[in-house]
């Protein structure tokens, strides 16, 4: 059993309705059927056909029996007690903010004044052994964070979790040591509960290779060892923690640390890969860091990093951010009748999603068609290459900004039912129809095309 990434062009139009279905009908004749989808993201879209990268466990003999990435549950309604935002930086696609060590996390903490709670994925605020992750967070993997878009799950809070730490076996006893010595730091330091360490005696094998979009990515050996084990002693743990050896070639190291932020994360590709894997496997949280391979890198000096991998080259076990993130993770609620349960957190409780602009993967298309509102961030530049303004939003839903400023403002009008629009100038001026032209589409004035050409909150 194993994780491979593919490419994939298909013949979807994401300018129709239900682009959901289309992917779907579109990779039921070009998926192998041994292969269980468990991560998509649309590359480039232009016109009638998409390139898009989807990763997909191999080998799984249950394949047939689990529920599908693409299903949605759509919602009926939005639930307005709380304004819920979730926080998404997709990894290993080259983010400007949010591609290395946890350099999203100002941004978070930032959106976190504008809402009751912010849904965010590792990405956002793990940064080695730095992780200040706003109080009002939920933290989940990016799988889950999916599905809760998707409305087939919802996330119970939780006052702390029992965190089980999977480390593969090491050449170096340096490097074992120095998790478990972690796991010690964070019990004696803020109280996490961590039933046992588990040595895992047959290593997980994780490669990295970039895709042709430049995106990182990966593939990864060596699971049905892991899955049987962590299946047989599910009961010891609520949360999952793994730290293993990603393979790369020797000069990546010093090729990152010193492009000045230039080179895509090689490592968090393949670290996404896995935790999808797990979480959609198992419905538990889970979150990974990277092993060194030898002491010769890490005592490799790289001078003065730029500040955005600061915390990499500081660290020896990548491994507290996991730790500090998982100890209150939530619960994931799979029980349909459990989803409006006082407390849970479902697609119905969200009220907003905030991208990286161009980023179209599946909660963004679980936005559209839950008519959850977009925020897309232009200055968060990165490799995904899609035109957002071409997708069948309704009137309202996508907000095209400048940056995470001005992102804020506009959850700030949003949560307080303020039209964007209305605190800007020039205001459009208010449209007339007459009762036989009710159900026609109107005709865009200058005023909207001007906006459009702009590109500004629609």
């Amino acid at each position: 059993m194993k994780v491979k990434e593919l490419e994939l062009h298909l013949p979807v139009d994401l300018g129709k309705q239900n682009a959901l279905a289309q992917i779907r009908e579109a990779l039921m004749f070009r998926l192998p059927q041994d292969i269980r989808p468990l991560k998509f993201a649309v590359t480039n879209s232009n016109g009638s056909r998409v390139r898009c990268v989807l990763s997909g466990l191999e080998g799984d003999t249950n394949t047939v029996q689990e529920q599908s990435i693409f299903d949605v549950r759509l919602r009926h309604y939005e639930r307005t007690s709380q304004f819920n935002v979730v926080l998404v930086v997709p990894t290993g696609i080259g983010a400007e903010i949010g591609g290395h060590a946890g350099d999203a996390t100002p941004v978070a903490r930032l959106v976190s004044q504008a809402c009751d709670n912010l849904v965010l994925h590792p990405n956002v605020v793990n940064a080695s052994d730095i992780n200040e992750i706003p109080s009002n967070a939920i933290y989940v993997e990016g799988s889950v964070l999916t599905r809760l878009l998707m409305g087939t799950i919802g996330l119970a809070p939780v006052r702390s979790n029992r965190v089980l730490l999977a480390v593969s076996e090491h050449e170096d006893k340096l490097f074992v040591n120095a998790a478990i010595n972690a796991v010690g730091a964070a019990r004696a330091s803020f109280g996490i509960n961590c039933p046992y360490v588990l040595k895992l005696s047959d290593p997980l094998v994780m490669k990295v290779r970039f895709t042709d979009a430049g995106t990182a990515a990966g593939e990864i050996g060596g699971l049905r060892e892991l899955f049987a084990t962590l299946e047989e002693n599910r009961a010891d743990y609520d949360a999952l923690a793994i730290a293993s050896v990603i393979s790369v070639p020797p000069e990546f190291h010093e090729h990152y640390f010193r492009s000045e932020g230039s080179m895509v994360n090689p490592w968090g590709g393949v670290e996404a890969m896995l935790t999808h894997a797990i979480s959609n496997k198992l419905n538990v949280p889970s979150a990974h860091s990277p092993m060194l391979e030898t002491r010769e890198i890490a005592n490799q000096d790289y001078g003065i990093v730029d500040v955005r991998m600061a915390a990499e080259a500081v660290s020896l076990t990548f491994l507290h951010s996991v730790l500090k993130g998982l100890h209150t993770s939530p619960r994931i609620v799979t029980d349909s009748s459990q989803l409006v349960a006082p407390g849970v957190i479902s697609a119905t409780d969200i009220s907003c999603l905030v991208i990286p602009d161009g980023c179209l993967g599946l909660p963004t298309l679980a936005a559209l068609e839950q008519g959850i509102a977009v925020i897309a961030v232009r200055e968060n530049k990165n490799f995904m290459r899609n035109d957002l303004t071409s997708l069948p939003w309704g009137a309202g839903q996508l907000h095209i900004v400048e940056n995470y400023w001005e992102a804020v403002g506009v959850l700030c009008a949003l949560r307080g039912g303020v039209t964007p629009d209305s605190a800007r100038r020039p205001i459009r001026p208010t449209m007339e129809l007459s009762q036989q032209h009710l159900g026609v589409p109107p005709k865009f004035g200058s005023f909207e095309k001007s906006k459009r050409a702009s590109g500004k909150a629609q």
